[in-house]
């Protein structure tokens, strides 16, 4: 017990009392403050002094008619060119490159080897005529026994291509992959009368001939008019017609045999 009364004689001596914890409140003696009372000295009879929320203001009256509401807002500028926007946009089918009116005229123009082409319609990338088209001419010799889709994809593929680059070193502009698939594709449209007679009769005799190279030379006529117009390459028709005869010409064996 001395050993233990030396240790504390000999600890830190501090001015510190425990009594002083609740008059100090670790050096916040505001006297003012209501609550910095001890425990027993509140007076609970008061009321408590807790701030009342605002009052709320009334609401307007309703001043709208019965299927007719008042307009509560003004829309901002914002919402009134979203909304003027979305009246100025085109249509879906245009906005995806789908218009029947030049489809139309195309066509015409393709019907009507001597009517004069209009190069802003027919520079146009429209895939949507020549897939038809294409769809069409297997449809007509599949009447006649000929499954032949693959064949008349892989060489329409393959006569675009060489078209293309043709094309490309011929004129001064130069032409897209897009425009000579669409030109082609309409140009076709001859050939699925020629696949149509088909069906109805034998191409393989004198008149099959005859309307063979008829249809040949109206497909590769129609289609060198469309791409002089649209290149402006004037004076080159017939060189022009020579290669798209020959690939038209595959079109009419495959119809023929």
């Amino acid at each position: 017990m001395s050993g233990f009364d030396n240790f504390n004689t000999d600890f830190y001596q501090s001015s510190y009392s425990v009594d002083d914890q609740s008059q100090a409140g670790y050096g916040y003696s505001n006297t003012d403050n209501p609550y910095n009372k001890p425990y027993g000295q509140y007076d609970y009879s008061q009321p408590m002094g807790y701030p009342s929320p605002g009052v709320m203001q009334p609401q307007q009256p309703y001043t709208g008619q019965i299927f007719q509401p008042a307009q509560t807002y003004t829309p901002s500028a914002s919402q009134s060119m979203y909304s003027n926007s979305f009246d100025d946009e085109p249509p879906l089918l245009e906005e995806l490159g789908i218009n029947f009116d030049h489809i139309w005229q195309k066509t015409l123009t393709v019907l009507h080897p001597m009517k004069v082409a209009d190069g802003s319609i027919m520079n146009e990338t429209d895939l949507a005529g020549p897939m038809v088209f294409c769809l069409a001419f297997g449809a007509t010799l599949l009447l006649s026994g000929k499954i032949q889709f693959g064949y008349v994809y892989g060489i329409s593929a393959i006569g675009c291509l060489g078209m293309y680059c043709l094309l490309n070193l011929m004129s001064m502009t130069g032409v897209s992959f897009g425009c000579v698939a669409s030109v082609l594709g309409y140009c076709l449209l001859p050939m699925i009368i020629l696949s149509s007679f088909g069906v109805l009769f034998s191409l393989q005799g004198m008149m099959g001939i005859i309307l063979t190279a008829t249809i040949i030379s109206w497909c590769s006529f129609s289609a060198s008019k469309i791409f002089i117009s649209a290149l402006a390459m004037d004076g080159q028709q017939l060189l022009v017609a020579y290669p798209c005869a020959l690939l038209y010409g595959v079109f009419a064996l495959i119809s023929v045999f």
